[in-house]
């Protein structure tokens, strides 16, 4: 990697959308050469991809609901551990073959694995299903 490359691979650093044209202004390459480099960078590996960096603003952080099976005799004696985290919503006792639907929002993903390996550690704790939230079509209970 010489100069120019470390040249092209600062531009793309400053704005990798900006035009080839403009790099090649920039660095004192043909846009040709710059292409050709730019090219290489990717092929080799050295410029593993582009991504997308979003203001805080647009940060909305991550919801899951866990599905909880422990040994217990009661749910009650295993609620302890849920409320002892902050990101948790709600934690209601269900019916079938698991026995407490959890509800986090968590602000990254990073945060939610840790949340789900800290339950998943508990002695109490059986078996954790996780299911993410995508989407959210439906919201009555947050309505003034």
């Amino acid at each position: 990697m010489d100069k120019f490359d470390k040249a092209i691979i600062n531009e793309l650093r400053q704005d990798a959308r900006q035009s080839i044209s403009t790099i090649a202004d920039r660095v004192s390459l043909s846009r040709s050469a710059v292409t050709e480099r730019i090219k290489k960078l990717e092929t080799s590996g050295v410029i593993r991809g582009y991504q997308v960096l979003l203001s805080e603003s647009q940060k909305q952080g991550v919801s899951a609901y866990f599905e909880i099976q422990h040994k217990c005799p009661r749910c009650a004696d295993v609620v302890h551990v849920f409320q002892s985290i902050p990101e948790v919503i709600t934690c209601q006792g269900i019916t079938g073959d698991m026995d407490l639907l959890v509800y986090v929002h968590a602000d990254s993903m990073k945060r939610l694995h840790e949340i789900r390996e800290y339950i998943d550690a508990q002695t109490d704790i059986i078996k954790i299903k996780t299911h993410v939230v995508m989407s959210e079509w439906i919201n009555n209970l947050n309505s003034d």
